[in-house]
């Protein structure tokens, strides 16, 4: 990755926010927050998928109202488009009908997104992590960094109070330095300390293996380096700091987020990584679940994008 990918990714120019109308108040101060700290353009964009504008008459049969689907959609985007041109930013509201995973990637391309944000659904009763299909979709098909928003994400209030701190979980794999080069540029931009984020297995596994744990683990001593290698680069002003762990890797980045009261998690993505097989491993699912902050993910640019069939835009408002 360029250095002028990664100012662009840090700083990002046209911020594209894809929601379904009902997480507006969950994403809405995030993606604006962000868009006034780098002077970006934001587009809210809403996607009809089929069957969205159905309607019933007076007798109750149901028929098909696209027309009324959509502009229900731009009343209900035009308050929050008026809010953030109220506060200095500029913002437009997109409304389009099709397949919503492949419309919010076309959409991304259209308008040349330098973020995405997206929100992620709670759990159920049975305590099955629900991502979202449409946000998985999104995150195997874009090359460019993806913010989601779940359901327990909120800003802290009095927050400018205390330091920023971005932490980025790293599985300390080769294309680990990428994103740990994004979350560097990103705490600069947000004068934030950067903390580096390694999870370990359990001590007693490792000690049954007669492995050096804690700070005396491998691990730490490869996390100092990349801390060193980040730290150390022209650009890089922020604080950075190696720490370890051991446990559950989604446990541990999660009380990890909390207690340093994090304002963002950037996870990097690997080959054939767990952006790869979301409903396979529950690291990241359950981080993007239950993060109390935003969540943003960079997979790895070498990683095949999964094809969506061509579809044509019906909608562009």
């Amino acid at each position: 990755m360029s250095d002028a990918g990664l100012n662009r990714w840090a700083q990002p120019g046209v911020i594209l926010v894809a929601t379904d109308l009902t997480d507006l108040d969950r994403l809405f101060p995030f993606a604006l927050l962000q868009a006034q700290q780098a002077n970006a353009r934001m587009i809210l964009l809403h996607v009809l998928s089929a069957g969205a504008g159905v309607a019933a008459d007076a007798a109750g049969m149901p028929y098909y109202d696209p027309a009324g689907a959509i502009d229900f959609a731009v009343k209900t985007l035009e308050p929050w488009r008026a809010k953030a041109r109220g506060q200095g930013t500029l913002c437009d509201a997109v409304v389009r009908e099709g397949h919503p995973a492949q419309q919010i990637i076309t959409a991304a391309r259209q308008f040349k997104a330098d973020r995405l944000v997206l929100g992620t659904r709670s759990r159920s009763k049975v305590s099955k992590l629900l991502l979202g299909s449409v946000a998985e979709q999104v995150l195997r098909s874009v090359n460019l960094p993806v913010m989601t928003v779940g359901p327990e994400a909120h800003l802290e209030v009095g927050s400018d109070a205390r330091q920023r701190v971005v932490l980025h979980a790293t599985t300390l794999r080769e294309t680990s330095s990428p994103s740990a080069a994004l979350a560097c540029r990103i705490a600069v931009s947000h004068k934030a300390r950067l903390v580096l984020l390694h999870v370990l297995p359990p001590i007693d596994e490792m000690q049954r293996e007669h492995l050096p744990t804690g700070l005396d683990s491998t691990a730490m001593r490869e996390l100092r380096i990349l801390a060193a290698e980040v730290g150390a680069s022209e650009w890089c002003c922020a604080q950075v700091e190696a720490r370890v762990a051991h446990g559950h890797p989604a446990i541990e980045i999660l009380a990890a987020s909390v207690e340093l009261g994090a304002e963002l998690i950037v996870l990097g993505s690997t080959h054939r990584s767990v952006l790869h097989s979301l409903t396979h491993d529950r690291t990241v699912y359950r981080v993007l679940a239950h993060a109390r902050c935003p969540v943003l993910t960079l997979r790895d640019a070498d990683e095949e994008l999964e094809p969506f069939p061509a579809e044509q835009d019906k909608i562009s408002l």
